[in-house]
C-alpha cells in the first residue's frame, strides 16, 4: 500500500501494525525458532512449521502462545471492541505466520470498519482488496468520495458521521451490489439530494439511512424512493423534512413496499389508516407544528413579607410571577410581526387568547450578536441562544403557595431547518420575579401670584391648599389595612419594572427530533423558600384574618418525595405534532387543527 496520510489505507495499515503480527507471541522469533528449521525433505518448499512441541526450553508452545493471546488477563491480549477478523488473524501469526503476506490480506478481508480515524479520503488502493463486502468508514472527516475507488464487491457502505453535504459523488460510479447505505448525522441538504436516490443509482437497495440530515423536500425524496423496488428499511427521522405532521402517514401511503420506517414495523392497519394520502401532496402545508404548555410554579418565596409596610408616600410594592421560554423564529413566516405566524392562541386558554411575549410586543428579534441591550434575554440575565428566537412568556400573577400558569401556546414554523438546530440545542425556562413600585401622583403647585387668576380664583386655590394641608396632618383612618386600599382613591405612578430571575434551566429538545411525540419535564431550580419565610408568610395571612394551615414542605406529585422546601416548576412541554394516528385524512388535509 502507498503511504498517504489521511487515507482509508494509511488506516488499515496502521491497525496492521498495532496488532503486533510479527512481535511475540505472533510471528516467528527465539520463542518457536525449533517449529521453523529447514528440513532437507522440505526443502523444495517454503519453510512450514512442525506440529511437534518445542525442542528448547527457552520456546513455547502453541498453546501457551494461544493462551497469551486468547486469555483476556494476558497482557498481549487484544483491546476490548476488537473484531472477530482481529483475533483470527493474530491466531494465524501463531500457527501459521509464513501466510500473512500483503497478497493474502488483501484476499483474506470481506469487512473493513476504520471508525474515528481521521480519515478524509478513500483513496485508490481500496480496489486491491478483491473479495471487500462491507465497508465502515464512520465518525470521520470525509467530505467526498471518489466513487471510482470503491470496490464493485460492495453490498454494505457505511458513512455515518462525516462532512459530507451532496450524495451527487457516490452517483458517478456506484457499487452496482449494494444493498445497505448509511449516510446519517452528515450535512446533506437541499431538495436537490432526491435526484441521486433513484434506481438507476442504486437498483439493488434494500435498506437506506438518511437520518440527522438537513433535507427538506418530503414529497420530493418519496417521489424518488418509490423507484427503489426492493428497499424494505428506511430512516429518515432527524431531517427536517419528518417534523411536518403528515410525515410518516404520506411516507407509508407512498412506498407499499416498504417494511420499517425509522425503526418501526410498518404495520397493515398503519397502511389502511393512511390509504390515499399520496394523493394529496400538493395540498398539504409543509410546516412543523407543536404545541408548548406550561403547568404550575411551587415553592416560590413571598417577597413582600421582607418588605415594609409603605408609608402614606409610598412605594406601594406589587410582585407578580410568569415563566418564559424562547422559541425558533420563523423566517419565512408572513409579516414582520409575530401576529399568528409562527404562534396561535387557543381561545379559551390564556383568558380571552392573551399571550404575552416579553418585551412588550411580540416583534422579532435582531440577527445574532446584535442583541441590544433593553431585550428581553439582556434583561433577564440569560445569555442569548445562538440562533434566531422569540421570547414567550405565560401571563404575570401574583404569589401564591401553588401558582397556576395555565399556558398553552401551538407554534406553527415553515422553516424546517432552524428548527432543527433550535430542537437539537433545547430551549432556557427562566422563572422570573416582578417587582413594580408605585407613588402617589403629586399635583403640581398651584401659582397663587399668577395674573390669569381673579380674586375669587384666588381665594378659592388657597382654600384647597389648606384643606389638603389638613388631610395630609390628620393620620389615616386604617392604619392597618391593605395597601390597595390605602390609595384606593389615588393616581399612581410606577417605575420601570425589577426583574430577577429565581431559576433557570435548559430543557432538552432533541427527543422530538429523533420521533418521540412528547418531551415532559419537571424543572427544579434548588431552594429558595426558608423556614422564617414561610412563618413570616404565615403570620401576615393570619394578621389578614385568612388562617391556613402549617406552611408545607415544597412537594410534587408525592407528599413524601421532598422534605426540603425546593423551587420548582412542574413544567410539561408538550411540544407535540398534531396526533396524525388521530386525525382522518380529510382532517390533514383541511388544517390538521380542527
Amino acid at each position: 500500500m502507498e503511504e498517504g496520510g489521511g487515507t482509508v489505507s494509511a488506516a488499515v495499515r496502521e491497525h496492521l501494525r498495532q496488532l503486533c503480527l510479527q512481535e511475540f507471541p505472533c510471528g516467528a522469533g527465539s520463542w518457536n525458532k525449533s517449529r521453523f528449521l529447514p528440513q532437507t525433505w522440505r526443502t523444495w518448499r517454503e519453510l512450514v512449521p512442525r506440529e511437534e512441541e518445542a525442542g528448547g526450553p527457552s520456546e513455547e508452545t502453541v498453546e501457551d502462545l494461544l493462551d497469551l493471546v486468547c486469555s483476556p488477563q494476558s497482557p498481549w491480549a487484544l483491546l476490548e471492541g476488537s473484531s472477530a477478523e482481529d483475533l483470527f488473524l493474530r491466531q494465524l501469526a501463531i500457527r501459521k505466520p509464513q501466510m500473512l503476506k500483503e497478497d493474502f490480506l488483501y484476499s483474506y478481508f470481506r469487512s473493513l470498519q476504520v471508525v474515528d480515524k481521521e480519515v478524509s479520503l478513500v483513496d485508490k488502493d481500496l480496489l486491491k482488496f478483491p473479495k471487500l463486502e462491507e465497508l465502515v468508514l464512520s465518525a470521520n472527516q470525509i467530505k467526498e468520495i471518489d466513487a471510482f475507488n470503491l470496490p464493485p464487491t460492495l453490498k454494505v457502505l457505511e458513512l455515518y458521521g462525516n462532512i459530507i453535504t451532496s450524495m451527487k459523488c457516490l452517483c458517478a460510479h456506484p457499487p452496482p451490489g449494494l444493498q445497505h447505505l448509511g449516510l446519517g448525522h452528515n450535512k446533506l441538504l437541499g431538495p436537490l439530494q432526491s435526484m441521486y436516490i433513484t434506481s438507476q443509482h442504486w437498483p439493488n437497495l434494500v435498506s437506506l439511512d438518511l437520518g440527522f440530515n438537513d433535507l427538506t423536500d418530503l414529497q420530493g425524496m418519496v417521489a424518488s424512493l418509490s423507484t427503489l423496488q426492493r428497499l424494505r428499511l428506511l430512516i429518515l427521522q432527524g431531517n427536517p423534512l419528518a417534523l411536518v405532521p403528515y410525515y410518516r402517514g404520506f411516507t407509508v401511503d407512498s412506498l407499499a413496499q416498504l417494511c420499517v420506517l425509522d425503526d418501526i414495523t410498518v404495520s397493515s392497519s398503519e397502511k389502511h389508516q393512511f390509504q390515499g394520502l399520496r394523493y394529496k401532496a400538493d395540498v398539504l402545508a409543509r410546516e412543523a407544528q407543536f404545541v408548548v404548555t406550561i403547568g404550575n410554579i411551587r415553592g416560590v418565596l413571598d417577597s413582600s413579607v421582607l418588605d415594609p409596610e409603605p408609608g402614606p408616600q409610598g412605594p406601594f410594592i406589587t410582585y407578580s410571577y410568569y415563566v418564559t421560554y424562547d422559541f425558533v423564529e420563523d423566517e419565512e413566516g408572513e409579516g414582520s410581526e409575530y401576529g399568528g405566524v409562527l404562534a396561535e392562541v387557543r381561545p379559551g386558554v390564556l383568558g380571552g387568547g392573551l399571550l404575552w411575549a416579553h418585551g412588550v410586543s411580540l416583534s422579532r428579534f435582531p440577527p445574532v450578536g446584535v442583541t441590544p441591550s433593553g431585550s428581553p434575554f439582556r434583561r433577564l440575565g440569560v445569555p442569548p441562544p445562538t440562533h434566531r428566537t422569540v421570547l414567550f412568556s405565560t401571563v404575570r400573577r401574583p404569589w401564591a403557595d401553588v401558582i397556576p400558569c395555565n399556558y398553552e401556546m401551538q407554534h406553527t414554523i415553515r422553516d424546517l431547518v432552524p428548527l432543527k438546530a433550535f430542537l437539537l440545542a433545547g430551549t432556557t425556562v427562566t422563572i422570573v420575579e416582578e417587582k413594580i413600585l408605585s407613588w402617589p401622583v403629586v399635583p403640581p403647585p398651584v401659582d397663587s401670584f399668577s395674573p390669569t387668576k381673579g380674586k375669587g380664583e384666588k381665594e378659592k386655590g388657597e382654600k384647597e391648599k389648606e384643606k389638603k394641608e389638613k388631610e395630609e396632618k390628620e393620620p389615616p383612618q386604617e392604619q392597618k389595612g391593605t395597601k390597595k386600599k390605602r390609595g384606593i382613591s389615588k393616581e399612581f405612578r410606577q417605575d420601570p419594572p425589577i426583574l430577577r430571575v429565581l431559576g433557570s434551566g435548559l430543557v432538552v429538545l432533541e427527543p422530538l427530533l429523533a420521533g418521540d411525540p412528547l418531551v415532559s419535564t419537571l424543572c427544579m431550580f434548588g431552594v429558595i423558600r426558608t423556614l422564617e419565610s414561610d412563618r413570616l408568610t404565615f403570620l401576615r395571612l393570619w394578621s389578614q384574618g385568612r388562617p391556613r394551615t402549617r406552611c408545607q414542605p415544597c412537594q410534587v406529585r408525592a407528599s413524601s418525595w421532598l422534605t426540603a422546601r425546593p423551587f420548582s416548576c412542574v413544567l410539561t412541554w408538550c411540544m407535540n405534532f398534531l396526533n396524525e394516528k388521530k386525525c382522518k385524512v380529510s382532517a390533514l388535509v383541511h388544517g390538521l387543527g380542527d
